[in-house]
């Protein structure tokens, strides 16, 4: 060949991947989460996916919602570096972000779903949208993992049960305060190695979320389940807030309303819990363990001291956080449960509430 042909066809290869570069004129947004197949957290961003690819805008979605960027930790340094667009993080992971955040898991700071839900769509919502933008994260919405419960390889119907039991903590302040506040042996074991530390006797019990619980193997290893629901498992579904701030406003408006709506993910995740506790013995080898009212008052007198320590701890604005939960909560208390009628944490319980109102 030729110079001068191989010249005239470098310069033909060159116009045309301009050409194809020019045309490439759509958005590719990485997605990342940690969720299991299978699950309502799952099929919520499948629907979320669904909803921006129906749309009339040009967008490639890259699902990584399956753990494959690793742990949250990593979610939080993918957002921060512009790898990662929208993710959903645990209250805990973005505690890292906004130490505020942590705080939603102080022991009995609700008394059921019903409160939970007014509090946090009337009260909590704006307050955080605020605070994780100062940290450069926009908050889509919240998704909860229902509440946590404590596991173990045998009942523990009391806090008196719990006296020198290794009990497993996250790195969260608010559970560990809770461990202490029970008298418990405090065992610091990433989530990662919660099952072998259970298979050698490191720990013999813990707490966490039906979902994190019953299908993750640590059901398997600690088959009682005390439901406590002494805090409620929340998520933030943020979006990195430049790129947020990059958007057309129809886009902001797409990813805004994509994501299924948050009564809907509640209503979904409390199905998929209430389906995993009817099953739970007979197809899924755990046994969960109601509370009597007595008993959960015994709970709820030795572990809702910790609130103090835990706002100390934490601190920033999480007195005044703080005191909005507790305004939210006595509104919610004198409106009444009418319009925000949802599943309890133990349907007992909650009649009685209701009632009681």
């Amino acid at each position: 060949m030729s110079p001068r042909i191989g010249w005239v066809l470098c310069c033909a290869v060159l116009l045309l991947a301009g050409c194809d570069a020019g045309e490439r004129t759509g958005m590719e947004v990485t997605v990342a989460g940690t969720a299991a197949a299978r699950t309502a957290g799952e099929e919520q961003w499948l629907m979320f996916q669904r909803a921006v690819e129906a749309s009339d805008e040009d967008i490639t979605m890259r699902m990584l919602i399956y753990g494959q960027l690793g742990s949250e930790e990593a979610l939080v340094s993918g957002l921060r570096r512009g790898r990662v667009q929208f993710a959903n993080l645990s209250a805990m992971a973005a505690s890292t972000v906004l130490p505020e955040l942590a705080l939603l898991y102080a022991p009995y700071l609700f008394d059921s779903y019903a409160e939970a839900d007014y509090v946090f769509d009337t009260y909590l919502t704006p307050v955080f949208r605020e605070l994780l933008a100062e940290r450069g994260l926009h908050l889509v919405t919240w998704n909860e993992i229902g509440f946590h419960h404590v596991y173990a390889k045998r009942p523990l119907m009391t806090p008196a049960q719990m006296r020198g039991v290794r009990f497993r903590v996250s790195a969260s302040p608010a559970s560990q305060l809770f461990a202490r506040a029970l008298g418990a042996d405090v065992i610091s074991v990433g989530f990662g190695d919660i099952v072998p530390s259970l298979q050698t006797g490191l720990m013999e019990a813990g707490e966490n979320g039906v979902p994190l619980y019953a299908r993750t193997g640590i059901a398997g290893e600690a088959p009682h389940l005390m439901l406590t629901g002494h805090s409620l498992g929340m998520s933030v579904i943020v979006a990195d807030l430049r790129w947020w701030n990059g958007l057309t406003d129809a886009q902001r408006e797409l990813f805004g309303t994509a994501f299924p709506d948050i009564s809907v993910t509640r209503r979904m995740i409390r199905e998929e819990i209430d389906r995993d506790l009817a099953i739970s013995e007979a197809e899924l080898g755990f046994v969960s363990h109601e509370l009597t009212v007595e008993q959960r008052a015994l709970w709820v007198e030795a572990t809702r001291g910790t609130h103090d320590d835990i706002i100390r701890t934490l601190g920033g604005r999480s007195r005044e956080i703080y005191e909005l939960i507790e305004q939210g909560r006595a509104s919610w208390q004198a409106r009444g449960a009418a319009a925000y009628r949802s599943m309890p944490v133990v349907a007992e319980l909650a009649v009685d509430f209701l009632e009681d109102l």
